[in-house]
């Protein structure tokens, strides 16, 4: 899905100015392997993410986010990690800081297929194969090894 109608109305208000926003990551786990997609606007390696409407949930933005990406009916077990990542300048100028929850998600039903445009080559990654992604980022990596971790949620900062 394109950029939401409620930022495209911020932006004519305020430019380029950093926003600051809530996204939600899906790390959706299906007999052993993770579910993850090339970004079609930057060719990266991701598991699902999007961002979290006004009002909405966050657990309900991941699954929202996995059906509309991915085709994938899922179930949301736990909140994993909370945490601030760095700003992003979009190549037009946009400034955005986004507070990220991470989830770790369950496969319900489904068969993977883009439907947004957000995502392409959606594929099934063995939890063990991980470590041999070269070109899985450092943040989206660590995502993921929270997600697959047990125990209680993580966040970032006030300690």
């Amino acid at each position: 899905m394109p950029t939401p109608d409620f930022i495209l109305e911020l932006r004519r208000q305020v430019g380029h100015t950093p926003l600051w926003l809530m996204g939600a990551t899906a790390v959706v786990i299906h007999e052993g392997s993770v579910l993850m997609g090339r970004r079609t606007d930057n060719g990266a390696l991701t598991p699902i993410t999007g961002i979290i409407d006004p009002r909405e949930e966050p657990a309900d933005a991941a699954a929202r986010e996995a059906l509309e990406e991915a085709g994938v009916v899922i179930a949301v077990e736990r909140l994993a990690w909370i945490h601030v990542i760095p700003r992003i300048t979009y190549d037009n100028g946009d400034q955005t800081d986004y507070l990220d929850f991470t989830f770790r998600c369950r496969w319900i039903s489904g068969e993977l297929r883009p439907l947004d445009g957000e995502m392409s080559d959606l594929h099934w990654f063995p939890v063990d194969s991980l470590d041999e992604l070269t070109d899985l980022d450092t943040d989206m990596r660590e995502r993921i090894r929270r997600a697959l971790a047990d125990g209680p949620a993580d966040f970032e900062g006030g300690r």
